[in-house]
């Protein structure tokens, strides 16, 4: 095996070979985009994007369809997001155990080197073994980890965590622009929920969200994001669980009524925390990278601080 430089993935003689991307439980954010395009920029030939058949990490799924629709979401956003910067890529779905399903990845790709997506300390087995140490231990290719620090939320005070619930208006142009002029603000890392929405195919929200992570990745601006299996009330309370969330903000479609609305989720979602929500109503468009930004960001229907 060729020796890789550990900075940028590139192999001695800096010709082809394939990088894996491996997300556990997690979607990789922009510093993951950002390693993956500096390789392709080396000289990487093929990018292959691979995850297991576990739980992601904001939301708790019992039905093993659902389990694995939640792995192929990861992998499909994650695979239009390197689309949106000119990056092909193959995308995979493998075991439900992390160490089998790397295994698996890297016997199929035969990588030249791993980008692992993961949580700062990510255990896993009966033993309780730290995922990155063990795969670097186990296998000879490089295992690069992109750490995915849930942790900092909460000790990052500079920065809000807004967690962000939308569906059919997540990539409209509206949208976009007041999650970029709420960071152009005040510092913001976003996670993005797509819960179920009518009208509108898993595929299809893949990469509208897509769309939205690049344009927020454009701007240097953090953020993940999932469509999610549970309602919107639901995904909401898991995703409160498992992160620390400074404010919420909710998007409908404007100009209809909406289910969300008409099922009260609003209101429910005051009643569970005493975080700021926003409800900003925007249109069912998906936002062109190539066309000029309006620099006044449309006006948020209201905001509370209690429930």
């Amino acid at each position: 095996m060729s020796a890789v430089d550990p900075g940028t993935g590139a192999s001695e003689n800096g010709q082809g070979g394939t990088i894996l991307v491996f997300l556990n439980e997690v979607a990789g954010g922009r510093k993951l985009l950002e390693a993956t395009r500096e390789r392709v920029e080396h000289g990487v030939g093929e990018v292959a994007v691979v995850a297991p058949q576990n739980q992601p990490i904001a939301g708790q799924i019992v039905d093993r369809d659902e389990v694995r629709e939640a792995a192929q979401s990861r992998v499909e956003v994650t695979q239009a997001v390197f689309r949106e910067f000119g990056i092909e890529s193959t995308g995979a779905v493998m075991d439900p155990d992390s160490a089998l399903a790397l295994d698996d990845a890297i016997r199929a790709f035969s990588p030249r080197e791993v980008l692992l997506s993961c949580l700062y300390e990510t255990r896993f087995g009966f033993t309780r073994k730290d995922l990155v140490e063990w795969a670097k231990q186990k296998f000879d290719v490089p295992i690069t980890h992109i750490a995915v620090r849930i942790e900092d939320d909460a000790i990052r005070w500079d920065v809000t965590h807004t967690l962000v619930v939308a569906t059919r208006t997540v990539a409209s142009t509206e949208l976009i622009s007041r999650l970029k002029s709420k960071a152009a603000d005040h510092p913001q890392r976003y996670t993005i929920v797509s819960p179920p929405s009518g009208g509108i195919s898993r595929d299809e929200v893949c990469q509208r969200l897509a769309r939205t992570l690049a344009e927020m990745y454009r701007s240097d601006i953090d953020a993940t994001g999932q469509p999610m299996s549970p309602a919107p009330l639901a995904a909401v309370e898991n995703a409160l669980e498992h992160y620390r969330i400074d404010e919420i903000l909710i998007s409908t479609l404007r100009g209809e009524q909406s289910k969300w609305l008409e099922e009260g989720l609003l209101d429910d979602v005051r009643a569970r925390t005493d975080k700021p929500v926003e409800h900003v109503e925007a249109g069912d468009d998906v936002v062109d990278p190539s066309a000029p930004q309006h620099e006044e960001a449309p006006v948020a229907v209201g905001k509370e601080g209690s429930g």
